[in-house]
């Protein structure tokens, strides 16, 4: 383990805080369903979005994708092989669904990262991967001033692919199925605030139709 690694494992209090916060708002909301809590915070809420809202915003990302990128000297050809694209920030729907995702979970909408698309055609996937920064990898630099770590992860699909198109956590021993409108959350740190490895997650290969999810990634502190 490096001399950044092993810093980063001694936890961040700002972080442990916000797991803290939005893990006891979560629990509480009537509509939230709680997959896993301790070891790995993950939490669901069926029809987050309107289907008239999914498929709006599908049409954005079809207007707005390219091929999914990796940050510099982590690239792996055929480890992500989607289409993505930032949303405009100043979309009315794309204010309203962040807005929404913000207030579920009571962090600051400037802690937010832009709202990104993604589309999975059939054999298109992302290898494992984890969403929080590693500190020792050259990138940290550049993210570290831009609003630090990141904490949460908010993921909603907005449609059901024919087949495949899972969210796998192989670490943590759960896969979840893609449904229309559905939100999925999950805390990147532990209860100490430092990255959780359980947090590992892949998005399974298409096998029939096409897949599309929007993400936001909220960051330790006001993100930009």
């Amino acid at each position: 383990m490096s001399a950044a690694t092993a810093k980063a494992k001694l936890g961040s209090g700002r972080l442990a805080h916000i797991s803290k916060s939005v893990r006891k708002k979560l629990i509480r909301h009537e509509r939230v369903e709680v997959v896993s809590s301790g070891l790995l915070d993950l939490y669901i809420v069926q029809g987050f979005m309107t289907e008239r809202e999914c498929t709006d915003l599908i049409a954005l990302i079809d207007a707005t994708s390219r091929p999914s990128t990796l940050y510099q000297d982590t690239e792996i050809k055929g480890f992500r092989t989607s289409y993505s694209g930032d949303l405009d920030p100043n979309h009315p729907l794309v204010q309203i669904i962040e807005g929404r995702i913000c207030n579920l979970i009571g962090v600051d909408k400037r802690c937010g990262e832009t709202l990104q698309g993604q589309r999975y055609a059939i054999g298109q996937q992302f290898k494992p991967h984890h969403d929080y920064f590693h500190t020792n990898q050259a990138y940290w630099q550049k993210e570290k001033p831009r609003g630090g770590q990141r904490s949460w992860t908010a993921m909603i699909y907005l449609n059901e692919p024919e087949g495949g198109g899972e969210t796998n956590f192989p670490n943590a021993g759960l896969c979840v199925s893609p449904r229309t409108a559905m939100l999925v959350l999950w805390n990147n740190m532990d209860e100490m605030g430092a990255p959780n490895e359980l947090t590992l997650h892949e998005g399974c290969p298409v096998t029939a139709g096409t897949k599309y999810i929007v993400t936001k990634w909220f960051r330790e502190h006001f993100w930009g």
